[in-house]
């Protein structure tokens, strides 16, 4: 009998012993998940806590509710991965051996990295909302907070959903200019990036929404330190950003057992090969979602369209195939911009973010670097499509690879 083992009971992994449970013999292969407790999170809903659009118990369900049968669950922390033994130790001492193991162990923020976040004022004037208690703490923040200056800060990247930062700016000024009060919030956007965002087109589109929301942008500013008696960002060139209430997005690392493994780079993200997703050390190795090394965003969407492609390799690698399906780096994401709208962007390793419709060409329903009610539709339903059909395991009738199709490609270096 052979081991499947899978670290990681979040989007990827889940979705992926779903789809794989059917397709693999159950007299010839176990498939075993594993993660430290039974709640999955639906991190995107985090996003939304703050404004008091979800409460936090709609975040979270338990994770035996999502994983099909004939798949183990076990509840653990993971220790460290022995690949020239084929074992997973866990932290109690208990063995897990494996023929092939998937890694989908995620990213975490890591405050703690950053001087001055691990003062008195973390839960006071310094807040992220990257977690369900701190989206819960900062949405009693906002209800407090009477004026002043709001800061939205990333530390550095990547981290998962990169334009989440955007949103939160986008959903304070709506959410502030509803309370009457906008008048007299000074918005601040903080990234160390030379624009709104990785992508040059999207970033143009995204920072004429900062500029027309009246939303302050500082560009290049890599932190150093905060000075949390003073309240002050401070730049590794010296620049000062003081505030009255920070919203930060903290440094994000991969798995502390990444490190002990000696798996991972420096933020414990795992090299993979960038089509196949199999580990640079370990070709009984694949890497998934967020735990990757890979230019690309770490988002949902992402561990989707990897699935699909790790599914049809893995059942291939099994049998003694090649490997010919290829991760193209595909990636789309719903950019919350407040008042009931938000714009959607869909792109891969080599093309930007492009003008135009999905997923139908010409049809949409959805509208790309635009604002529009529909997308905000598609971000709210987003949450229904994601408990009941992306972590089951579905079929999605959706292309794994990004299509040119129905998309203005002549605003590729505008």
């Amino acid at each position: 009998m052979k081991k499947l083992l899978v670290l990681g009971a979040g989007t990827a992994g889940t979705m992926v012993v779903n789809k794989l449970r059917p397709r693999l013999a159950e007299d010839e292969w176990t498939i075993t998940i594993v993660d430290r407790d039974d709640v999955h999170h639906y991190q995107p809903g985090y996003l939304f806590v703050p404004f008091g659009e979800y409460r936090p118990d709609e975040t979270t369900r338990p994770r035996r509710r999502f994983i099909t049968n004939g798949v183990d669950l076990v509840l653990g922390e993971i220790d460290r991965v022995e690949p020239e033994r084929h074992r997973v130790v866990l932290t109690d001492g208990a063995e897990l051996g494996y023929d092939k193991l998937v890694l989908a162990t995620g990213t975490s923020p890591r405050p703690e990295e950053t001087p001055g976040f691990d003062s008195d004022e973390w839960g006071r004037s310094i807040h992220t909302f990257y977690t369900l208690e701190g989206a819960t703490a900062l949405r009693r923040a906002l209800e407090r907070f009477d004026g002043g200056r709001l800061v939205v800060h990333i530390v550095d990247y990547p981290f998962k959903c990169p334009v989440a930062p955007l949103e939160f700016a986008f959903l304070a000024d709506a959410y502030f200019t509803r309370r009457g009060m906008r008048d007299r919030v000074e918005l601040v956007y903080v990234t160390p990036l030379d624009g709104a965002f990785t992508k040059p087109v999207a970033s143009r589109h995204l920072g004429g929404l900062l500029e027309e929301r009246k939303i302050g942008v500082e560009t290049d500013f890599y932190v150093e330190q905060v000075d949390p008696e003073t309240k002050t960002l401070i730049s590794y060139d010296e620049r000062e950003i003081p505030f009255d209430l920070l919203v930060t997005v903290p440094l994000n690392m991969g798995a502390d057992f990444v490190a002990r493994s000696g798996l991972g780079n420096e933020l414990n993200y795992i090299p993979v090969d960038h089509h196949t997703l199999v580990s640079t050390h370990d070709d009984d190795i694949f890497v998934l979602g967020d735990a990757a090394d890979l230019p690309t965003s770490k988002a949902g969407s992402v561990a989707h369209f990897q699935g699909e492609v790790f599914v049809e390799n893995f059942i291939r690698h099994v049998e003694g195939l090649d490997m010919v399906e290829r991760f193209d780096g595909h990636a789309n994401c719903f950019i919350e911009t407040g008042n009931g709208k938000a714009l959607l962007i869909d792109f891969n390793y080599e093309v930007e973010p492009l003008p135009g419709k999905y997923p139908l060409p010409g049809i949409g329903p959805f509208s790309l670097l635009e604002e529009t009610e529909m997308n905000h539709w598609g971000k709210l339903l987003f949450r229904w499509f994601y408990w009941n059909v992306l972590l089951p395991g579905k079929d999605v009738p959706l292309p794994s690879a990004m299509s040119l199709l129905g998309k203005k490609t002549e605003e590729v270096g505008a």
